[in-house]
Order: C-alpha cells, then sequence, then structure tokens
C-alpha cells in the first residue's frame, strides 16, 4: 500500500497555471486534470489546503504600472482569487471531491469566511479547503497567503505548482544548460534571488522551519511523486 510522507499539505496554484497554454481566464482541459492530481492525493488520506492566485483574470502589479493605486489593485486581485476558488470547487464537485471555500474578504453570499478553527475542522474530516482572496490585506502577495495558511493550519508542508519542474540555476526556457536544484536552504534561494517566492513568504517559511516544495504542476504524477517523497520538483529547507 502506498503511503505519504505528509499528512496534511498547502498547495499554492498561481492563477496564470488556470490558463494553460491561453492567454486569459480559465483552461477548461488544465482545471480538469489539476483536480484530477489533487483527487489522487486525497485518495491517499492527505489533507489539502490551497490557496489559489488570481493572475489569469487581473494582474495587480501591471494595473499598478498602468496607474492604478496600488491598494485598490490588490483588492482587485483579491476577487480574481475568489473567481477561481469558485471554479476549482464546481470542477472538484464534478469529480466527486468535496471542498470548501473560505475567504479572506467577506463575500458571505458566495464563499465562507475565512475561520481557522472551521478549516482546520474541514481538513479533519476529509475536506479539501480553498483559501481565496490573499491575506485579505493589500501589498501582500499569494505567495505570503500560501505561507501564513500553511502556518496557521499546521501543514507538514507547502506546494508550489509551477510550470517548470522545480528551481533552476537560471531559465531553462532559455538556456538548455540550466540545471534543477535538488535541495536549496531557504538563505541560498534569498540571497541568489532565485524567485521562487517573494521574500516575505522564504522569510517566513526559514523563521518557522517550514519546508518548500516547487515542482510542476503540469506533469502528470508529479503531485503525488512529492507526496511519496520522490525526488521531484526542487526541496527547500532550513
Amino acid at each position: 500500500m502506498k503511503t505519504s510522507v505528509y499528512k496534511r499539505i498547502l498547495l499554492k496554484i498561481s492563477g496564470e497555471a488556470l490558463m494553460g497554454e491561453d492567454t486569459y481566464g480559465i483552461n477548461r482541459v488544465v482545471i480538469e486534470r489539476i483536480v484530477a492530481e489533487i483527487h489522487e492525493v486525497v485518495q491517499l488520506n492527505v489533507e489539502v489546503a490551497i490557496v489559489i492566485g488570481g493572475g489569469n483574470i487581473f494582474r495587480g502589479m501591471t494595473a499598478t504600472e498602468n496607474g492604478l493605486d496600488r491598494a485598490t489593485a490588490d483588492y482587485m486581485g483579491m476577487l480574481a482569487t475568489v473567481m477561481n476558488a469558485l471554479a476549482l470547487q464546481d470542477t472538484m464537485r464534478r469529480n466527486d471531491l468535496v471542498s470548501r471555500i473560505q475567504s479572506a474578504l467577506r463575500i458571505d453570499q458566495v464563499v465562507g469566511p475565512y475561520i481557522r478553527n472551521k478549516a482546520i475542522r474541514y481538513l479533519e474530516e476529509g475536506k479539501v479547503v480553498i483559501f481565496a482572496a490573499g491575506t485579505g490585506n493589500p501589498f501582500f502577495t499569494t505567495d505570503t497567503a500560501a505561507v501564513l495558511r500553511g502556518m496557521e493550519m499546521n501543514v507538514d508542508i507547502v506546494l508550489k505548482g509551477t510550470k517548470v519542474n522545480g528551481v533552476y540555476t537560471s531559465d531553462p526556457k532559455t538556456n538548455s544548460d540550466a540545471k534543477r536544484y535538488q535541495h536549496l536552504s531557504f538563505d541560498e534561494a534569498i540571497n541568489r534571488n532565485l524567485k521562487v517566492m517573494d521574500a516575505t513568504a522564504l522569510t517566513l517559511c526559514r523563521d518557522h522551519k517550514l519546508p518548500l516544495n516547487v515542482f510542476n504542476i503540469f506533469k502528470i504524477g508529479a503531485l503525488k511523486r512529492v507526496i511519496m517523497g520522490k525526488d521531484e520538483g526542487t526541496m527547500i529547507q532550513v
């Protein structure tokens, strides 16, 4: 019987991941594939929490560069994450996965508010918990939200799903000689400016000794391999 090396995880999915090769919005094939990967992990009795981004619908930083107030742009981005959370939940429902959404912004007619103890109870009951609206505060990224929620949920590890197979010495799309790091320390990731996550998120992970794995969420079976403790992606630890 295959077993996971982790009991509870926090999976960070960027909004851009939901686009696939599209330029905007949510690609149905992609979101179905991601949910299928999550379903496999849930069947291993792993408790799964998710933080979802919103960059496929609205990017606050881009809007700020075009003259929009930063706080306003960030709140708009938070609302985009709620839209993605609803799409993710609906896809899970159609694939026999029970999930609950909790939002850091109060939108009670649409989704429930973030309540830590209730979220933990959902996880213990085997439900997937999707956290939307980031931290609920402007000027903080969804990467930071992922680490914050991971700490609050007492997860064993934070997993960041990306479009590449881990963290590389340089961009593997433009440099065929780029090498994947199997292991890194948080200090190495920060000092080398490897852009794994923003510095606030990495520092939180480091200070609270919360491991982070960066892997390719589009690679079939990669999420399960990470959960099984295989050499997949890049493991970042203290």
